[in-house]
């Protein structure tokens, strides 16, 4: 059994997708390529953005948005603490400093009130000036934009959004990855949309910030790749890449996110009425893409014990994240002020991804579901 399913996927994208690779490989420009501009187009429509710049992976669009705001030494960067490393790599990469926050037990992503705290904090107890949120949209959920717009306005911070698992997802009528004064997303092969490779995109509606990430993106290009006028990266989405996600995408837009929310909600109506675990909490009026379908056990044990026994069935699982960012041996010495991460270091002791994917067969939810339904708990084991 596949935990995101892309076999499946390819074996019935196939024909499609070995037509495009094919005819990049005879037009031979692989390199920005007609496809890379189309895709563009396509993405930027899709979310409701001004720009789409494509960019060589999720990481390098976070560090490309915050170089974008010269951001850097002296700076501080608000960052949820469950999530992946990247999303607080990239301040830490230019030079200012993370500054970690809890998030919500239910939805996994940034806390409201533990952003307002973190920002109180440094500016009264530090010498770092407050300069952005970034808000991760974790397993696929939107996080809590009205809530963190209120803040950035109240403390006069830009937001970044994190989509890297978030594409397709949206609070009603408005979609990921147009939330953000900047917003980024990865093409990662696991990610809701990803590509054969790494690959990323930048999105925003400020025609001088697209402009600069433009140029970052090529070596602080000017009006040619050989007149720079900025220090920049080498950061490109191949050709090639471009043309298995414009396929992708036609697939993810006509079936696959409604395919895989469908999966997910026969998830939750199988295991929610059992008490076995929590389910994952989708808020009212929001979407999910469902980067991942990730359960709360009732502790490490009972954890470890699932992923025992699917491991036995030959079913995949997996634990994101085990630790909290303000744990990591590389971000020694970063703000944590005095402040717990108690929703955090709680998830991080029960946290278990399930396989979603929109290609996973009804059979595969019921053996999952049914698996750890009749899993044997301690007498007293609660969540």
């Amino acid at each position: 059994m596949e935990f995101r399913g892309l076999k499946a996927q390819y074996q019935n994208l196939k024909t499609q997708i070995d037509s495009a690779i094919s005819r990049v490989c005879s037009e031979a420009a692989f390199i920005s390529g007609t496809e890379v501009g189309e895709l563009e187009k396509q993405l930027a429509t899709y979310v409701g953005a001004r720009h789409c710049i494509t960019c060589g992976n999720g990481t390098d669009a976070l560090v490309l948005a915050l170089m974008a705001w010269g951001i850097g030494s002296g700076d501080a960067v608000f960052v949820p603490d469950f999530t992946f490393f990247a999303s607080g790599e990239a301040p830490a990469f230019l030079g200012a400093v993370p500054v970690f926050v809890d998030v919500e037990k239910d939805t996994f992503n940034i806390s409201v009130n533990a952003l307002e705290e973190a920002v109180i904090y440094t500016i009264n107890n530090t010498n770092l000036i407050p300069k952005v949120i970034i808000a991760v949209d974790l397993f696929g959920q939107p996080a809590d934009y009205p809530g963190i717009r209120e803040i950035a306005d109240k403390y006069n911070l830009l937001v970044l959004e994190d989509a890297a698992q978030g594409f397709g997802g949206a609070i009603g009528n408005k979609m990921a990855c147009s939330f953000g004064d900047i917003s980024t997303t990865s093409f990662f092969p696991a990610k809701p949309l990803g590509c054969y490779g790494d690959g990323g995109a930048v999105f925003t509606d400020n025609d001088n910030w697209a402009e600069i990430i433009r140029s970052l993106c090529v070596h602080g290009k000017g009006s040619s790749k050989y007149d720079n006028v900025r220090i920049g990266m080498n950061s490109r989405l191949d050709t090639i890449q471009a043309a298995i996600l414009r396929i992708k995408f036609k697939a993810f837009t006509g079936y696959e996110l409604e395919s895989v929310n469908n999966i997910a909600k026969r998830y939750t109506d199988l295991l929610g009425s059992k008490g076995q675990v929590i389910t994952p909490e989708i808020k009212s009026g929001y979407y999910s893409s469902w980067a991942q379908y990730t359960v709360i056990c009732k502790n490490s044990g009972h954890r470890e014990k699932i992923e025992s026994v699917l491991k036995k069935h030959g079913i995949p699982s997996m634990v994101y994240y085990t630790k909290g960012l303000h744990g990591q041996y590389a971000f020694s010495g970063s703000i944590s002020g005095g402040w717990d991460f108690k929703n955090t270091d709680y998830l991080v002791q029960r946290v278990l991804s399930l396989p979603v994917h929109p290609y996973l067969e009804e059979e595969d939810i019921n053996k999952i579901s049914c698996i750890i339904n009749n899993i044997q708990v301690l007498k007293g084991e609660t969540i």
